[in-house]
């Protein structure tokens, strides 16, 4: 299987360490090959008062708890493979004292094929996703068919896909792919608007501060 992501050696600071250490078997849900149990896993008795959210590749996770926090009444899966981002969402979950996160520590296009019940999504977040600018690396960008298509059948009727990403050529082919899409319909005419509920990211505020742009792309199951 060609993979998304490539493993990056990053700082896994004594606080992540210690977060993940102490936190990961509370929040961590292990990878499986069956569906999963949303309700289950958040311990909730009633999933359907519930929004679910979605986020592959949350990076530090602060945005992330950040959006839980201010939404405390919905429930956020975050998918990562890199440990030290996993350690620093661990610290803030607990620093902010977040009930409503839970975490699976591995590669997402296996996880939304394997554990993601179809129609179980209220929406699916992907900030800043690898770009792979090279031409002979895009066969590994995430957010192409037949992958978008796995995510579509994951949302519910008027779910929605949320991606935001600061290289134009990405933002481009990814315009088209989902567009493409069976079951998927552009919100907007092109482009996205920003949205303004959406934290910014060290690694976007970074990107603007080098000249970059910023695509937004915003789908909706029809």
């Amino acid at each position: 299987m060609i993979k998304s992501y490539a493993l990056r050696q990053g700082r896994f600071t004594d606080a992540q360490k210690k977060a993940y250490s102490f936190l990961a078997e509370q929040y961590l849900i292990p990878f499986s090959d069956q569906k999963i149990d949303i309700q289950r896993e958040f311990k909730k008795n009633d999933i359907n008062n519930f929004s679910v959210t979605m986020e592959i590749g949350f990076g530090s996770g602060a945005a992330t708890a950040e959006i839980a926090q201010v939404n405390p009444d919905n429930l956020y899966i975050g998918i990562e493979v890199h440990r030290p981002g996993i350690g620093r969402l661990l610290w803030e979950i607990e620093k902010r004292s977040l009930s409503n996160i839970r975490i699976i520590e591995y590669d997402a296009v296996s996880v939304a094929q394997q554990m993601i019940p179809n129609g179980s999504l209220d929406a699916v977040h992907i900030f800043f996703p690898d770009p792979w600018p090279k031409k002979k690396h895009r066969k590994r960008r995430l957010v192409q068919r037949p992958f978008t298509q796995v995510l579509c059948g994951c949302l519910k009727k008027g779910g929605y896909l949320y991606m935001v990403t600061d290289w134009e050529d990405y933002a481009n082919h990814a315009l088209e792919e989902l567009g493409a899409c069976e079951g998927l319909k552009n919100l907007y005419d092109g482009f996205a608007l920003p949205q303004s509920w959406r934290p910014k990211t060290k690694f976007e505020e970074k990107g603007i501060k080098k000249g970059h742009g910023i695509w937004e792309l915003f789908f909706v199951r029809n």
